[in-house]
């Protein structure tokens, strides 16, 4: 792994992992926008996603956030009609946004399978790597982001990057379609690897026993990114994996 320095952290449960978690979110994101007056989240769902969002809706802490100053993003989205119960930016809002003064312009969810592109997923991936480069600027492709979330699959999937599918391989594109996911929907859009290396802050999120085998695989090296598509994923500052027990059994 390259990238900046990278920590393990192990949680008794996976209710104490969501709680620490949103804590280390709030900070990171108040610290951010102490800095440099606004922050750039990214988002990621599956049960430890959804699951950190809805400890950090519960948290007395949440308000040390200016969300009217939060970017978000996600990481990938399945390819369904907007407000879809399976869209990560509805579970998002279910989670955590639906109660919390977010600026919706600063709230940047992937295309929808009824919207302006129809079922061109390829089209879709395109809008929103443009939309990525534009909030960049200067010749970027994608905005500094403080903190960039994932979920690790039971096959070491990350995003909607699953080992040995073209999008795990790509090094040019930041955004790509997705058309046959081995789990459903099979049509998705996801950040490539170099977008998720670009942000300061990788957070890798595992929980349960059968998240053990993947978490053994990356964390004790000699896994390449092609096969095991998480061990590709890493900050440039920093690489966070946060693991209950059940998920760290293996190690």
């Amino acid at each position: 792994m390259s990238g900046g320095e990278r920590r393990l952290l192990v949680h008794r449960d996976k209710d104490l992992m969501a709680r620490a978690a949103a804590a280390r979110l709030i900070t990171a994101v108040a610290d951010a926008q102490a800095e440099r007056g606004h922050a750039s989240v990214v988002l990621t769902g599956g049960r430890n996603g959804n699951g950190l969002l809805a400890a950090l809706a519960e948290s007395p802490a949440r308000d040390a956030v200016d969300w009217a100053r939060l970017d978000l993003w996600w990481g990938d989205e399945r390819y369904l009609p907007a407000g879809d119960p399976e869209r990560n930016v509805t579970q998002a809002r279910r989670a955590l946004l639906d109660a919390v003064p977010v600026d919706p312009s600063r709230v940047h969810a992937m295309p929808a399978s009824d919207g302006p592109h129809g079922d061109d997923v390829e089209a879709a991936a395109t809008a929103y790597a443009r939309e990525l480069a534009a909030a960049a600027g200067d010749g970027a492709t994608v905005p500094e982001f403080d903190v960039l979330m994932l979920g690790v699959g039971p096959d070491t999937h990350v995003a909607s990057l699953f080992p040995g599918l073209p999008g795990v391989r790509e090094t040019g594109r930041t955004v790509v379609a997705v058309r046959e996911a081995p789990k459903p929907p099979p049509v998705r859009v996801s950040l490539t690897l170099p977008a998720i290396r670009a942000a300061r802050q990788v957070w890798l999120l595992a929980a349960g026993e059968d998240k053990a085998e993947a978490a053994a695989t990356v964390l004790r090296g000699g896994a390449g990114s092609a096969d095991a598509p998480a061990a590709g994923a890493y900050g440039r500052e920093s690489t966070l994996w946060l693991l209950d027990a059940a998920a760290a059994s293996r190690l």
